[in-house]
């Protein structure tokens, strides 16, 4: 793989991973566009690289707000940030069952599928324009609401489906606050990419091979410095209930994805 064309990758992995139009869906787009050389084996561990550095642009993000998670479960008691955590772990079930028992099929999806990206591009414009019809409330997540919220996480595996769009999405259409929509969509994907990090390094899938390690780097790199300015942009951008926009833009992208796998 070319070092430009994994900085082009990691720009556009750290820009939607948090904004909601989908950032499998627009790499596989932009890796069929660039004509990118990722081999089958290499494809997974690129999405690993790049969701990491996505995870982490997210806690140095929220960096605050973990450190006050932290001292919090640390006093042993049934606060406000035992509830939190309790409710990540509860979210994040669904995507583990998926992820563990259709591990093989779900890898299948990530060969430059345009026209089912595009599809489910059109799916995400349909749940981000209901959303953004939905009224803000000050409801916080509970066990029932990170359930859902955990179930659409685990349906975003799908290239197309953001799961930033999906997640707080679901939230906003539950009655959910919408900045504590955001929050907990950021935050509950973070265990998820480090827990699949540390189980293929242990499994020992997890290897970078000399030659790859500089576009690795490069687009490890691009996507932690992009990630931190469209995380903190996308949460502005919920508070004004501005998700219809993102619709149209998922509305326009899927539509011409499926005519360029049509023709």
């Amino acid at each position: 793989m070319e070092i430009i064309d994994a900085i082009i990758i990691g720009i556009i992995q750290g820009l939607t991973e948090f904004l909601p139009v989908s950032s499998s869906g627009h790499i596989e787009l932009a890796k069929e566009v660039l004509n990118a050389n990722v081999p089958g084996e290499n494809n997974m561990l690129l999405t690993i690289v790049l969701h990491a550095a996505t995870a982490l642009s997210t806690i140095v993000i929220f960096r605050k707000e973990l450190l006050e998670i932290i001292k919090g479960l640390l006093q042993f008691k049934w606060n406000d940030e035992f509830k939190f955590s309790l409710n990540i772990v509860v979210s994040m079930i669904p995507a583990v069952i998926i992820g563990l028992v259709f591990e093989e099929e779900i890898d299948t999806f990530f060969t430059g599928n345009v026209l089912l990206v595009g599809l489910m591009l059109l799916v995400t414009g349909v749940l981000l324009f209901l959303a953004d019809k939905s009224k803000n409330t000050m409801k916080s997540v509970g066990l029932p609401e990170a359930v859902i919220i955990g179930i659409s996480q685990a349906i975003a595996i799908l290239p197309g489906i953001s799961r930033s769009g999906a997640t707080i999405g679901t939230s906003v259409m539950l009655g959910i606050d919408r900045t504590k929509a955001a929050k907990f969509s950021f935050l509950m994907v973070v265990p998820l990419i480090f827990g699949k990090i540390a189980k293929d390094v242990l499994s020992g899938e997890l290897v970078i091979k000399s030659e790859e390690s500089i576009a690795m780097g490069a687009g490890f790199f691009a996507a932690f410095v992009t990630g931190l300015i469209a995380c903190t942009w996308m949460i502005s951008l919920v508070k004004k209930s501005q998700l219809k926009y993102f619709s149209y833009y998922c509305f326009a992208v899927g539509i011409i994805a499926i005519g360029y796998a049509a023709f």
